[in-house]
């Protein structure tokens, strides 16, 4: 605990403690990038990926032990309504992962990726927001520390998904909070809801923007007012592997909502992060935009589970490959520029 005794001071000095790019690592990555046998900038963002990695890592660009973590969580908000799908899928889906049937399962194995499942408290869903606050203050910094633990198995690469039915919904109220605009703006279809369902959508998140407005200043707030246990999660992974020099590769709209977070309480928050996919829900590229921030694929995918981060995990390992493993034009023997 921290010195006042408020969970969330605690987050927000370890937002201060967070250390910047190595750039050592950076320079040295640099001199064997200009002595591979290729053109310079040949490879294009291949590159910047692969000085990504070495910035962050701190030392040459290699992917070896990859990670993708999935959150899982309820939402007391789910049962207005906000999702074509049940509560219960949530569940559900938690145990087709765990019996290897779901996509993320697939592109893991294709692209050679560990993968873990994250239960948070699925019997316990949070508040409904649009009526009360999603959590109490400690409630939600404990989740963000749960969070945090997925770091344990010292991944070199982390990339982060979810699972949670209403999360849309919820994410799109994060949006609306910090970024501004129309909340019409911020909703899309989420599990495939058409107009009256994305109605329904705008119509509680207004109510719960409306019944927080006083505290929607703080980010921190906002996660714990409108957010859930799974992108307090996210957000907590994300904060964790910064302190640990771990790169992160972000999911879609849901979980750029726990990274909206983070960036919000310091614009530098995110430089270790790359994001993996822009969705199909309408609102992510506006997020995305809104921080700066240039998605690697857009496949009209809007599925969650990690998929987006996963498929770019498998680019940010070939540009590691590249660096690393192409040989330099003095050991091929091939000639260089004159």
């Amino acid at each position: 605990m921290s010195a006042t005794g408020l969970p969330f001071d605690d987050i927000r000095a370890l937002v201060r403690q967070m250390p910047g790019p190595d750039v050592a690592a950076v320079r040295a990555k640099r001199e064997r990038e200009a002595q591979l046998t290729k053109p310079a900038g040949s490879l294009g963002r291949l590159e910047e990926i692969s000085e990504w990695l070495a910035a962050w890592q701190g030392r040459a660009p290699a992917v070896t032990r990859p990670l993708v973590a999935i959150f899982a969580g309820n939402h007391g908000v789910a049962q207005k309504g906000v999702s074509a799908f049940p509560p219960e899928v949530t569940m559900q889906m938690v145990t087709n992962f765990a019996a290897g049937g779901a996509a993320i399962n697939q592109i893991c194995a294709a692209y050679d990726l560990g993968l873990k499942i994250f239960d948070l408290a699925l019997e316990v869903p949070t508040e409904d927001f649009s009526e009360t606050a999603a959590m109490d203050e400690r409630t939600c910094a404990a989740t963000m520390a749960f969070g945090m633990e997925c770091l344990m198995g010292e991944p070199d690469l982390l990339c982060i998904g979810e699972m949670g039915i209403g999360n849309t919904t919820v994410a799109a109220a994060i949006f609306a909070a910090l970024f501004k605009g129309e909340t019409a703006d911020w909703v899309g279809p989420g599990t495939g809801h058409g107009p009256e369902g994305m109605a329904l959508k705008t119509r509680i998140i207004d109510q719960g923007l409306a019944l927080h407005a006083a505290h929607l200043g703080d980010p921190l707030e906002v996660l714990r007012r409108l957010g859930g246990r799974e992108i307090a999660a996210m957000a907590g992974a994300i904060l964790a592997a910064r302190l640990q020099r771990v790169p992160v590769i972000v999911d879609g709209y849901v979980a750029t909502a726990a990274a909206a977070i983070l960036w919000s309480i310091d614009a530098r928050a995110l430089d270790h992060c790359l994001f993996g996919h822009v969705s199909a829900e309408p609102g992510h590229l506006a997020a995305l935009e809104a921080m700066d921030k240039v998605p690697l694929l857009a496949l009209g995918m809007r599925l969650g589970e990690g998929t987006g981060a996963a498929l770019a995990a498998g680019i940010v390992k070939a540009a590691a490959a590249c660096h690393s493993d192409m040989a330099t034009f003095a050991a091929a023997g091939v000639s260089d520029r004159h």
